[in-house]
């Protein structure tokens, strides 16, 4: 049985709407099952950067500290609800002491490969891959990291220069969001990688914005639901899931919560 972990952290996020986000996670718990599902307390407060160039951080850290606790004591897969992107890194952590040849499928419109050095906001949120690479310069990377080779980018789309010199000299996997008419070809990207398990994080910009309105930074031309779905249960078929993370929700408005939470669930069923 899947555990749900829900951490409405908000202080890695770029977006001014970033508060939002402690609604989007609420949103979403309300329909998880109460037996199945632990909340991680954050901080009420914004948080220092204590000369690590990472907004927020010593908030971030805190919360990282709280996430490992909660996962230290699982058995079983756990699903990370957020809050902004930067609340997958431990889920990925954790699932990559457990599976050493684990490969992440990381489905978001947007990269996250800054540094400290090279983000134009300093929000973590846009480090977060980067840090599953264990590389950054500061102590929310993983380590040991996650190979480059075991890393594929899903249905991003909109990449700032150093991200796309990071793709460039690495070994990551790029799936365009055109190739998941196709259900197998995230399959396959994660076979070329030899892993023989998968941790899957989705932000749900991922999606396109006629699928998801409730995201601060929603792209053109992203996947649909059915898609994302198809791909996971395909993916599923044939690796085990060692854990997963749902990140971005920060609906604007009522209808904004309502119209996603259908497509948020669907998402929901087929990591669980």
């Amino acid at each position: 049985m899947t555990r749900f972990i829900v951490v409405p952290q908000w202080q890695g996020s770029p977006s001014p709407r970033a508060m939002l986000l402690v609604d989007g996670a609420a949103a979403i718990q309300g329909d998880l099952p109460r037996s199945a599902t632990t909340s991680v307390e954050v901080p009420l407060e914004a948080g220092e950067a204590v000369g690590t160039g990472i907004q927020r951080y010593s908030a971030l850290r805190r919360v990282r500290d709280a996430v490992a606790a909660e996962l230290a004591i699982l058995e079983e897969p756990a699903m990370i609800i957020g809050g902004d992107c930067g609340s997958a890194v431990g889920g990925v952590e954790h699932a990559a002491e457990r599976y050493p040849n684990l490969a992440v499928v990381w489905l978001d419109a947007h990269p996250d490969l800054h540094t400290p050095a090279t983000s134009p906001s300093g929000a973590f949120s846009g480090m977060a891959l980067r840090a599953v690479l264990g590389e950054g310069g500061h102590d929310l990377v993983l380590e040991p990291p996650v190979a480059a080779a075991r890393i594929v980018l899903g249905g991003a789309r909109d990449f700032d220069g150093a991200e796309e010199d990071v793709v460039t000299r690495s070994d990551i996997a790029l799936v365009a969001p055109d190739a998941f008419g196709d259900d197998r070809a995230l399959l396959d990207a994660v076979r070329r990688s030899g892993a023989d398990a998968v941790y899957v994080h989705v932000d749900l910009d991922v999606l396109d914005p006629s699928a998801m309105t409730g995201v601060s930074a929603s792209v053109p031309f992203g996947l649909t639901v059915a898609d994302v779905v198809a791909a996971i249960a395909r993916l599923r078929s044939e690796l085990p899931l060692a854990g997963s993370s749902i990140a971005g929700f920060s609906p604007g408005s009522q209808s904004d919560a309502v119209g996603g939470l259908g497509a948020i669930l669907r998402l929901v069923g087929a990591l669980a």
